[in-house]
């Protein structure tokens, strides 16, 4: 994921940063009690990148490990620093087979 810069951001913006449509952040929301967002007076969420993070790490236990939910909660309870090294190794490896994939389809094809 690039570098988060803002202190907060929409949840329409976290959606588009992790490509989740946003009633899954909604439902995550109110199943794992890890994610707070902060509301404003009018009751749009506003996500810090800690928040960013740990959605990241549910949305690696869940999608890329095949996790339910409870034992997703439980693993990140249990082991946050495991889960957030193994996220983050699978995000770098994401972006090498992206530049990889660059440089192949830049090779011209004789």
């Amino acid at each position: 994921m690039e570098r988060l810069e803002k202190n907060y951001y929409r949840i329409r913006e976290v959606a588009e940063l992790l490509d989740l449509p946003e009633s899954t952040l909604r439902f995550w929301e109110s199943r794992f009690t890890l994610i707070k967002p902060r509301r404003t007076s009018s009751g749009h969420r506003l996500y810090t990148p800690a928040d960013i993070a740990k959605i990241e790490m549910i949305k690696f236990l869940v999608d890329d490990r095949g996790m339910r939910l409870e034992a997703a909660e439980e693993q990140l309870r249990s082991n946050p620093k495991g889960v957030e090294r193994q996220s983050d190794a699978i995000n770098r490896l994401r972006v090498v087979r992206a530049e990889l994939q660059a440089i192949i389809d830049s090779i011209p094809v004789r």
